[in-house]
């Protein structure tokens, strides 16, 4: 993705990414585009000062698509264990 295309896609309200999905784009209430790592809150810009080149290889940015089959397949799981395991009967 080319920084214009990146930047759309964030304004569009896309989840866009880094390397991996613990690095997360997004546009911060001034208006600057920024990288973030999700998981200590370091960041850095989108772009060297130019704003023409990116702060990583074009190939490694991408957007993440929602799994809402997934998520709610795992959550039937996680509850039908729950009401499982609390129930009076035994194993088995």
């Amino acid at each position: 993705m080319n920084v214009a295309e990146i930047k759309a896609a964030v304004d569009a309200g896309k989840s866009v990414h880094w390397a991996n999905e613990g690095y997360r784009v997004h546009r911060d209430g001034l208006g600057q585009y920024l990288i973030t790592f999700v998981r200590n809150g370091s960041t850095i810009g989108l772009t060297d000062r130019s704003g023409r080149r990116l702060n990583g290889a074009e190939a490694d940015f991408f957007i993440s698509e929602p799994r809402h089959g997934a998520a709610a397949e795992k959550g039937r799981v996680v509850r039908g264990a729950t009401s499982d395991t609390s129930s009076t009967a035994g194993p088995g």
